[in-house]
This record gives structure tokens, sequence and C-alpha cells, in this order.
């Protein structure tokens, strides 16, 4: 399918009257907000409510933890990837993550991961290539044409939101390295540093886990045209609880295939061992794929809530669409599967 053709069946090209980027909560309006409640020592009660700011204790007698600084990025906005629901607010998206290398609580990567350092950094692709590649921290940002698409992002725990990432296809990427004909899967590893990540110091504390995180795709879904390399989100380079310096987004793949703070790309003839798939197999296959039909065997997977600007309670409950509503770009890779069993 063309790039140039828009998103249907609820993920549409914006309209005029639609939100977009613009109705985003400005990261310097939510840094804002977080004064006003340090200024009137709501910290430590706030921290206790459901969506509200985590501000903390500490906050009260000046917050001295070092706060990860993310920069401006130089994109454009792809106007065939445009959500036409109003994006998650900023403060929502960087502050309800999965991400158990910094704790398994949804708020633990935001507190736990700021002093996560990116620099010095290196993306290494090998494997099934005819030029391997290893990038630098800023080749991460200038190598390819940035681009900001707004996805919707669904966790396989039935909540979900609307997220603008920056990044470029990696269908780019694995075009400048050049897969061989035995290439079949793409792997992807995060980084595995238990000085940095309290995660995976320990299994218990990091959900139980055997680290590190380890991902896969078939090469035909890593060709395809949404799976992004994100880099950014909001403009700005990613924070590191929602997987600085760069992350995966499949937006027809429950959230936990698209995984974060990755150090190396391999490209593989055989099918890639994959992180939830080898600690619970029964529950996450490989494929992982947006399926309204296909219960968790712990909840429906028919629904989800939509996470927006009020707190946990308020949100949304949707219905949950086949693929995540992007049928049209991506069915045809599973034509003649049985979905049910390839889950």
């Amino acid at each position: 399918m063309s790039q140039q053709k828009r998103f249907t069946k609820g993920i549409l090209a914006r309209l005029p009257w639609q939100q977009g980027e613009q109705d985003v909560t400005p990261e310097a309006v939510f840094q804002a907000r977080r004064q006003i409640i340090k200024a009137l020592g709501f910290g430590a009660v706030g921290a206790s409510l459901p969506g509200s700011v985590h501000a903390g204790l500490l906050d009260v007698f000046g917050d001295k933890r070092p706060q990860f600084v993310t920069q401006a990025l130089d994109y454009t906005a792809n106007a065939n990837y445009q959500a036409e629901e109003m994006p998650t607010p900023f403060d929502k998206v960087t502050r309800h993550n999965n991400y158990y290398e910094f704790g398994t609580g949804k708020q633990d990567p935001s507190e736990n991961a700021q002093r996560f350092s990116v620099d010095p950094w290196q993306l290494r692709i090998d494997g099934e290539v005819e030029r391997p590649m290893t990038l630098d921290l800023a080749q991460l940002t200038q190598l390819l044409p940035l681009e900001e698409r707004i996805y919707r992002l669904r966790c396989v725990e039935a909540w979900s939101m609307v997220i603008p990432w920056v990044g470029f296809p990696l269908a780019a990427l694995l075009k400048k390295v050049g897969p061989t004909s035995k290439a079949k899967y793409v792997a992807f590893e995060t980084l595995y540093d238990p000085e940095q990540m309290p995660g995976q110091r320990s299994r218990m504390v990091g959900g139980g886990i055997d680290y590190p995180y380890v991902e896969g795709l078939r090469l035909d879904e890593a060709m395809n045209e949404l799976t992004l390399m994100a880099v950014g989100l909001y403009g700005k380079t990613l924070p590191p609880q929602n997987g600085a310096p760069i992350r995966l987004v499949v937006p027809w793949k429950y959230g936990f295939k698209s995984i974060k703070s990755i150090v190396r790309i391999r490209l593989t003839e055989k099918q890639p061992p994959t992180s939830w798939n080898l600690l619970a197999p029964h529950e996450y296959g490989f494929y992982a794929n947006v399926n309204p039909e296909v219960d968790h065997p712990r909840w429906s997977q028919a629904s989800e809530r939509r996470i927006g600007a009020g707190g946990l309670f308020s949100a949304r409950r949707i219905a949950t669409l086949p693929f995540n509503g992007y049928g049209d770009y991506v069915a045809h890779m599973y034509k003649g599967m049985d979905l049910r069993k390839f889950y």
C-alpha cells in the first residue's frame, strides 16, 4: 500500500476541525503545573491519587534529583499518519509506563530513570546483512530524515494512548545495511546495564524477566511502512522512561513488542526469542497482533481504557479494533494464518 493512502477505520488524516499535535499538553505547561504543586505542598497528597502528577514528598523540600534533559528535534509532520483523536497529554505519556528495567509500577520508570545516561550510545545492526553498521548517538537523529507520526499505542493490559512520535521508518535503515537472501527475521535487544537499570539487578524487582530484554519481527513486518524507529515524542528526544535514545514502535501490535533503548538489531534466518514469550508462552505469543477476539488468559481484549486528560478512573472505555485499526496496512501479511494460533 502506498504511503499516500490515508488512514481508514478510525485512523484518519487529520481534518481542519480535528485535534492534532497543537492540542498536546506542552511540556512547559506540565512543568509549570508541577512547580505549582510543589509550591502548595501537595506533593505527598497528590502522589496517592490515581492519575495525579506524582510530585512526591521530596518535592516539598526541593527535588534535588538530576532530571534527564530532552532536546528539540528537527523533523517534519507526515500528514499521512495523523490520528483523528486527541493525543494523550504529555504527563500521561511520560508518567504511565511499562518499563520493567526501572520497576514494575506505572510511575516507577519516570521516577527511577532520570539518572539514565544515553551518551555514549551505540546501536549495532548486523547478522544477515551485506553492510553491517554501528550508529552513535548523533547519527541516530541525523542519518535519516525525521518525521512525526501520531499513532495509537495499545497495551496488552487493555489500556491505550495516542502518541505523537518522531522517528524514521525501520525499512529505511534496513535498506542501508542490505538484508541478505537468508534474512527472514529481525531481532532487537535492549541495553543491559544493571548499574543504571535497577530492574535488571534482580528478576524479582524486574518482573521476572531474564534480561536483556529481546524482541523480534518477521522481515516483512519490519519493512512495513508503519514500523517506526522512534527517537522522540512531542517534538523532543525521548525521555528515558519512554525508551531513550531509540525504540521501536509497531502500532498494530501490543505495546510490549515496541522494545525500548535498543543497542542491537540483528537480521536472522530463524525466528528469534522474545522476552515475554520466553517468560509466559501461554500468554504472550511471538506475533502479539492486537486482536479483540483473542483474550488474554486473565482478561478480555475486546475493549480498552483510552487514557486521556483526566485521572485513571476517568479513562474512556472503547472497543478495540483488529490490528489496532491499522488492518488496511497490515492484514495482508497474515492472510491465511490462524490468528488464534499465531497470537
